[in-house]
């Protein structure tokens, strides 16, 4: 059995209104070195963000977040920072910021497969079950 490699992690966060404080987790972006991979998943949940902000431009929202994905991925399609390496890339990524869309404090883990890893944290994190 392979030997399980260290991953970097950090949760996207929405803050609607960044004056009050309140987000929702709408994504993950995780960095595995020894893997080569940097990779998001996000997904967006209308209704919960309705919630907090009945006027928030959804498309425009979505936009923003899938750029997280095209600077990932890298290559020109992600603009300048594309062109940057992925540890680079991921620094990028998670450096505090004050806008609607901010990452959390990184986090690390063990994994075997980062893009599995990657399912599991936005099931986990990102994800609202249904009350039984």
């Amino acid at each position: 059995m392979p030997t399980p490699s260290s991953f970097d992690y950090a949760i996207i966060r929405l803050v609607p209104r960044v004056e009050r404080e309140e987000f929702i987790n709408v994504g993950v972006v995780l960095f595995c070195v020894q893997h080569r991979f940097l990779g998001a998943r996000v997904e967006l949940d209308e209704a919960r963000l309705k919630a907090l902000s009945p006027d928030a431009d959804v498309e425009l929202l979505s936009g923003h977040l899938e750029s997280f994905r095209r600077v990932c991925v890298g290559g020109k399609e992600a603009g300048p920072i594309g062109r940057l390496p992925q540890k680079e890339r991921w620094h990028w990524l998670v450096a505090p910021r004050s806008t609607m869309l901010q990452t959390g404090p990184v986090h690390v883990g063990l994994c075997d497969d980062p893009d599995r890893s990657l399912e599991h944290l936005l099931d986990t994190m990102v994800r609202v079950k249904p009350a039984s």
